[in-house]
């Protein structure tokens, strides 16, 4: 009792819980549409084949919904707060959900639009969602803990994705693949996250920056005050005050951070660079088509349904070492080094994939090779989480000033949603016509995202906003983008304390749920 009454007045772990639960629904969405793609009422329902172009279609449309939403509701966040955006995203996504859920309910004319309609609405919430939540959490969070702080968040998301496949699973063994229920269920199941957030919502500090962005001082006081305490609170606005005025108060629109000479232009490229490269890791399509490739690898569907499942949950309790290592080896670092691990997992999936397909020739044992190839992809899976997942969403959060840092999350999401889209369009045509080869793409494109991530991502992490704005000005200065060549190559690792110097990592300003527990 003593807990939840601690709770019901800490803003902190409150903040923590939303963000978490908001990242968890985008986690739902990925993993809800695995098995309802092969359940055959739905198809049916739907009125398209196993194999028509439209599975995907119906699956990457979605992605064009959150490039959209991603404009809509970080304008809404940078003009009317961070809060009143994360309402309005939140009812977006459930209304799209509910659509979902009444396509072909009772009819079969016209239920494949109103299913398309659903998918882009709900998008349109999640593209909010993704675009908001991180500004939001990043805002609250100290220069040394903001890593850690996202990636928590970003476990939360993989535990979405288990509970949309678990509960997709469980229906389809119970139901079977020619009842509705086994793929309506899954869908409506979705509400309880936007519930739930609801429930803690009204009790939601805004971000204090966004009050002294829009020169509301009194107010930002008072949401540090309830977030920190009387004298943490009143320390921390002078801070963020101090702060703010060094930032130039010149409003920065999409069109300027696009434009090449502009302050933000480098920046902006550098989260195009990222999201795009995400995409080319290729695990959009593990995600969304994870049974799929593991029949690839010789098993049947039942049992790939479950080794799908058995690495979500794997790749959910992986993810910690995510959140460990984010704030003490650095961005830049995992996402080189998870783009190596990728690349060797996939070059041997291709061999794994290629000597199951061509097992009976051979007469080699399905286990011989789809063992091996089980663990290479779970070991696949935990690269990505560990060095693709979190960081690519953190980096926007910290390399744009005040004036822009919606926008620039935006834009990374808007990359993200085209990016995934073509992904996962792409993905069934070419396990269709590639079969195990798909793996060799993936290698490829693993390899190019590794090389140019090295060559041009700067690293972000423990360094202020500010430091990490200072990193663009020098590369405008001495004409080059290379990470390498600009201060000395300083900005290739983290800022680690010098000896006898200050204290190294600081208490994060939002003390993780975690910590309240124990």
């Amino acid at each position: 009792m003593e807990k939840i009454k601690s709770f019901y007045y800490d803003k902190r772990s409150q903040v923590v819980l939303f963000s978490s639960i908001a990242i968890a629904l985008y986690g739902y969405d990925q993993g809800m549409m695995s098995l309802i793609n092969t359940n055959n009422d739905y198809l049916t329902t739907m009125g398209i084949g196993a194999e028509s172009p439209q599975v995907g279609v119906i699956v990457s449309v979605y992605y064009l919904g959150t490039a959209v939403g991603a404009v809509i509701f970080s304008l809404m966040a940078d003009r009317w707060g961070r809060k009143p955006a994360l309402f309005w995203c939140l009812a977006t996504a459930s209304l799209g959900n509910l659509i979902m859920f009444v396509a072909g309910l009772g009819y079969s004319r016209g239920a494949l639009a109103v299913m398309y309609m659903g998918r882009v609405v709900m998008g349109l919430g999640v593209g909010g969602v993704d675009s908001v939540v991180p500004i939001y959490s990043s805002e609250l969070s100290e220069d040394d803990a903001r890593g850690k702080a996202l990636a928590q968040e970003f476990q939360s998301n993989i535990f979405g994705l288990n509970m949309a496949f678990a509960i997709n699973l469980a229906v389809t063994v119970t139901l079977g693949k020619w009842n509705q229920w086994a793929w309506r269920v899954p869908i409506i199941c979705m509400q309880a996250y936007p519930l739930t957030l609801l429930l803690i919502f009204e009790r939601l500090p805004e971000s204090p920056r966004w009050f002294i962005s829009h020169e509301r001082h009194d107010d930002a006081k008072k949401s540090l005050v309830a977030i920190m305490g009387e004298e943490d609170g009143k320390k921390k606005f002078e801070e963020l005050t101090e702060q703010a005025s060094n930032e130039s108060d010149a409003s920065v629109g999409y069109k300027d951070m696009f434009t090449p000479g502009h302050p933000q232009f480098h920046p902006t490229m550098i989260v195009v660079l990222g999201q795009v490269n995400q995409a080319l890791t290729g695990y959009g399509a593990v995600s969304v088509y994870g049974p799929q490739i593991f029949e690839l690898l010789g098993y049947g569907v039942r049992k790939s349904e479950y080794l799908t499942q058995g690495n979500y949950v794997s790749y959910f309790i992986l993810m910690t070492f995510a959140w460990l290592l984010i704030d003490a080896f650095g961005r830049r670092t995992l996402l080189v080094w998870g783009s190596l691990a990728l690349t060797i997992c996939f070059a041997l999936l291709t061999l794994f994939g290629g000597l199951a397909f061509n097992s009976d020739e051979y007469g080699i044992p399905t286990d011989a090779v789809a063992i091996p190839g089980i663990v290479t992809l779970y070991i696949a899976t935990a690269a990505f989480g560990i060095g693709w997942l979190a960081t690519v969403w953190l980096i926007p959060t910290e390399i744009f000033p005040t004036t822009a840092r919606a926008q620039g999350t935006a834009i990374s999401v808007i990359i993200w949603g085209l990016a995934n889209f073509a992904v996962t369009l792409l993905t069934p045509i070419l396990f269709n016509n590639l079969n195990y080869w798909i793996f060799l793409v993936f290698a490829a494109t693993n390899t190019i995202a590794g090389v140019t991530t090295y060559l041009y991502v700067p690293e972000t992490g423990g360094r202020s906003f500010e430091e990490n704005q200072e990193f663009f000005d020098k590369a405008r200065d001495e004409k080059t983008w290379r990470v390498g060549k600009i201060d000395e190559g300083e900005h290739k690792y983290l800022p680690y304390p010098k000896p006898g110097g200050e204290e190294g990592e600081s208490q994060p300003l939002l003390r993780r749920v975690q910590d309240q527990v124990t």
